[in-house]
C-alpha cells in the first residue's frame, strides 16, 4: 500500500503519461534544439578560428610551422564528468527509494546528487578560471566565445538541477513530505538531471575528444 501511494498518480493524458511529466519532456524537447544550436554554432567557430590562427587554442596543432598547445584539460574534464556520470546512479537510487517508499534512501541519495553537482560545478569554475589565467576569455575569439556560452549555459542548468533537488530535499523533511505523488516527482526531477548528463556527454566528446 505504502509503494502504491509513493508512486503516486496525478492525471494521465492521451499520451498514457501525466500532465507533469509531459510538460517536462515538452520542456526537454525545446532543451534538445536549444543545445543543439549552441553545440552547432561551436563546431562552425571552432574550425573558424583554427583557420584565422587566432589563439589559445582548443587542441595541440602546427600554426606557421609553430606547435601550439591546446588549452582543453582532458584529465581534469574526465573527472568532473565521471563525477557527473555518478550523479545520474544517485539520482536513479532516490527514484528508486521515492517509488518504494523507503524515504530515508531516497533522501540520502538525492543529497548524495546534490552533492556531486556541486562538485561538477567546482571543477567547471576551476576551468573556467584556468582558461581566464592563459589567456581565454568570451572576448579572445570566437572558440572563447561559443566555448564559454556553450558549457556556461550547461553549468547554469545544472545549477538549476542542484537548486531543484535541494528544494525537493528540503520539502521531504516537512511533516507531509512531498506528498502522495513523491514517486511522480522525483521521477520528473530525475528526467531533467538525466537529460543534464546526457547533453554533457554529448558536449564533453565533441569537444574534448574530437580532435580539431
Amino acid at each position: 500500500m505504502a509503494a502504491a501511494v509513493a508512486h503516486g498518480g496525478g492525471h494521465p493524458t492521451s499520451t498514457g503519461t501525466t500532465n507533469r511529466k509531459l510538460m517536462m519532456w515538452i520542456f526537454l524537447g525545446s532543451e534538445c534544439l536549444f543545445f543543439g544550436s549552441l553545440i552547432a554554432t561551436y563546431l562552425i567557430f571552432k574550425h573558424a578560428v583554427i583557420e584565422r590562427g587566432v589563439g589559445p587554442f582548443p587542441h595541440a596543432m602546427m600554426i606557421d610551422g609553430h606547435e601550439e598547445h591546446g588549452i582543453l584539460n582532458i584529465p581534469v574534464t574526465s573527472s568532473s564528468t565521471f563525477v557527473l556520470l555518478m550523479s545520474s546512479l544517485t539520482m536513479v537510487l532516490a527514484v528508486y527509494g521515492a517509488q518504494h517508499a523507503r524515504f530515508k534512501m531516497m533522501k540520502l541519495a538525492t543529497f548524495a546528487t546534490i552533492l556531486l553537482g556541486l562538485m561538477f560545478l567546482g571543477f567547471q569554475v576551476y576551468e573556467f578560471r584556468s582558461f581566464g589565467a592563459e589567456g581565454l576569455n568570451l572576448g579572445t575569439n570566437l572558440f572563447g566565445a561559443t566555448f564559454f556560452v556553450l558549457t556556461g549555459f550547461h553549468g547554469t542548468h545544472v545549477g538549476v538541477g542542484v537548486l531543484y533537488l535541494a528544494s525537493m530535499l528540503a520539502a521531504s523533511f516537512r511533516r507531509n513530505g512531498l506528498g502522495p505523488e513523491v514517486g511522480e516527482h522525483m521521477e520528473i526531477a530525475g528526467l531533467y538531471w538525466h537529460f543534464v548528463d546526457i547533453v554533457w556527454i554529448v558536449i564533453f566528446t565533441l569537444l574534448y575528444l574530437l580532435p580539431a
